[in-house]
């Protein structure tokens, strides 16, 4: 049951990467065939760079990957019914975890959800796609970082990551 959990959480986080990697892609290339002007390049340029940095490598590869895959790693040594049945969520920290843990990952989807919203009213569909394309290099450093960090969960007899459950687990 452990194997099958944790096989389900990193799927389940992967796919939930991928599908937003993949519905974004199409506006990304948008603005990339689009003839952009300078500012507009120098803003695609900037807000991509700026996005590998503060969500790939900072959000990702430094914070939620390892934790991640610590907890999948976690749920394959320690199955519980539910968490197996929940395991995407499991392992993204929205619940058995630490209060801290919860907290973030629960106002990171608030506040993802927020300018998902705040995004769709730009009118320009450049603007939209240079926004975009930052986002979908973000998601797919991320994703990479993911699945390396998973790859040494489960290789490593000592992955040195906390899966930051509760105490009394």
């Amino acid at each position: 049951m452990g194997k099958i959990g944790a096989i389900w959480g990193v799927a389940g986080v992967s796919a939930l990467l991928l599908f937003a990697i993949v519905r974004l892609s199409p506006k990304a290339l948008f603005a990339l065939q689009s003839e952009l002007t300078l500012v507009q390049w120098i803003a695609l340029v900037g807000f991509a760079l700026f996005m590998l940095v503060a969500e790939g490598y900072r959000g990702f590869q430094k914070k939620f990957s390892p934790r991640t895959a610590a907890r999948a790693r976690y749920l394959s040594q320690n199955p519980r019914p539910l968490h197996v049945a929940l395991a995407p969520a499991f392992c993204m920290g929205y619940f058995f975890a630490t209060k801290k843990t919860r907290i973030v990952s629960i106002s990171l989807t608030l506040g993802i959800l927020i300018l998902v919203l705040l995004i769709r009213l730009i009118p320009d569909p450049v603007w939209v796609g240079i926004i975009d394309t930052g986002v979908v290099l973000g998601l797919s450093y991320g994703l990479i970082s993911f699945w390396a960090f998973v790859a040494k969960a489960f290789t490593q007899t000592n992955y040195p990551h906390s899966p930051e459950v509760p105490a009394s687990a």
